[in-house]
């Protein structure tokens, strides 16, 4: 009926969202995803990417693979934290191509405590002279208030547990100043999903991206208390999501034309 193409988060792979693939394709949905370059399976130094702009290629390109060899199916894209970013940023590239564009925890704007004035500068300046210098790794409490989920996340051999170097630090606020440009130019029909206690990326992004983006058909939708991977959260939450947006999915995949699983 459409195909979704899937963009994880930073330090991890996309083998951790088998099980929202599994969901979608009982909705007669075409599932697609990739490791970003420096990620899981895929090829280069961990974490390290010479322009943020090679994950949104990229993202393009295996759109474009997809789409030659179903032309006739509707394409959405879901993203998940730096995932949520390239998502965006690969939506605006093409604004009129997609039929919707999914967010879970999105980063769109800088944590206020990362992104000081004084360490914006200190990382420019040492992105000239340690580009590999690290600057600490994601704290795996931060990823979800399930136990189980996090034990999976930090014994998972694919996802990478170091540290962040400063120039992928770089990269990101590259990639948020794009973001800021992107947002006033998208129009398409947008679903947000957003833990109030996400502590990886700020709500407050999600808040600008619902006041900026000039999308009539916008939804954000706040799940209080809950942590950044909101799809590996507490059941009662990750359940609510999963539900969410397959009943977003499915409501626009039927007014596009394609028949109703509900």
């Amino acid at each position: 009926r459409a195909l979704v193409f899937i963009a994880h988060g930073a330090g991890e792979h996309c083998g951790r969202y088998d099980d929202l693939a599994q969901r979608l394709t009982g909705l007669n949905l075409f599932v697609f995803a990739h490791d970003h370059v420096g990620h899981g399976q895929s090829e280069g130094d961990r974490m390290v990417v010479s322009d943020f702009h090679i994950f949104i290629r990229d993202s393009l390109q295996h759109i474009d693979l997809m789409k030659k060899e179903h032309p006739e199916l509707p394409v959405l894209i879901l993203g998940h934290s730096m995932g949520g970013a390239i998502s965006i940023l690969t939506a605006s590239e093409r604004p009129s191509e997609f039929l919707g564009l999914l967010l879970i925890s999105p980063l769109v704007v800088a944590s206020p405590e990362v992104a000081t004035p004084i360490k914006v500068f200190a990382a420019k300046v040492l992105n000239f002279v340690l580009p590999n210098l690290s600057l600490g790794s994601i704290d795996p409490n931060a990823i979800s208030r399930n136990k189980k989920e996090m034990d999976s996340y930090t014994s998972d051999p694919l996802v990478y547990h170091g540290g962040m170097k400063v120039s992928f630090v770089i990269q990101l606020m590259n990639a948020i100043a794009r973001i800021e440009r992107a947002l006033p130019k998208l129009t398409l029909p947008i679903l947000v999903l957003h833990g109030s206690s996400d502590k990886l990326c700020d709500i407050r992004g999600s808040y600008l991206l619902m006041d900026t983006v000039q999308s009539q058909d916008k939804t954000l939708k706040v799940y209080e208390e809950a942590y950044h991977a909101l799809h590996k959260e507490l059941p009662e939450v990750s359940i609510s999501v999963f539900t969410e947006i397959l009943i977003w999915i499915d409501q626009k995949v039927s007014a596009a034309g394609g028949t109703s699983h509900t």
